[in-house]
């Protein structure tokens, strides 16, 4: 059976789930609410402020589905009780991130500044040469940080670009000269 699927999802105090027909879960928090339309074919159940995920059978698509339904079910749980960060780091001579308003404006290189809106839910914020995205949906902090960092993804030789902060960068030997 699913490791993951078969823990149960503890609900924190002030988190209110309801689950309707078809599998559509609706999670209220602190900082939000959250919805989302699961796999039909698993079995969501409420027990005494937990969330259980059961499955049908145990064919292959199941299996996968099972502990996928589980962790997207606990993202959303964590989400609307604590939120999600990802911190990038801006390094380069010459790289710069600014805000202006609800636009997140980058220097990188490029003969024009890039500008980015944040998306709706999202909240990004510039300290120095880090950039903080953060809000309630793990999959779009994820995706907008992505986005960022695409802008300039670091190169090999001087680590320059756009870095998530614990990323580590593998490291090239630049050319070397004639004797």
């Amino acid at each position: 059976m699913s490791r993951i699927g078969r823990q149960p999802v503890v609900i924190p105090a002030g988190v209110t789930v309801d689950i309707a027909e078809g599998n559509k879960v609706t999670i209220k928090g602190p900082k939000g609410t959250l919805e989302k339309a699961l796999p039909i074919e698993m079995e969501i159940k409420m027990e005494e402020g937990q969330i259980l995920v059961t499955r049908p059978n145990d064919l292959k698509k199941m299996k996968s589905l099972h502990g996928l339904t589980r962790s997207l079910i606990n993202n959303m749980v964590v989400g609307v009780s604590e939120g999600y960060t990802k911190v990038l780091e801006v390094n380069g001579v010459g790289y710069r991130a600014a805000k202006q308003g609800k636009k997140l404006v980058l220097s990188l290189g490029y003969s024009h500044p890039v500008e980015m809106e944040d998306p709706e839910g999202l909240e990004s914020s510039v300290d120095g040469n880090k950039i903080t995205v953060s809000g309630i949906d793990k999959e779009k902090v994820g995706q907008y940080a992505a986005e960022i960092r695409d802008k300039r993804r670091p190169e090999p030789y001087k680590g320059k670009g756009i870095k998530y902060a614990d990323e580590v960068i593998r490291r090239k030997v630049g050319k070397t000269g004639k004797k």
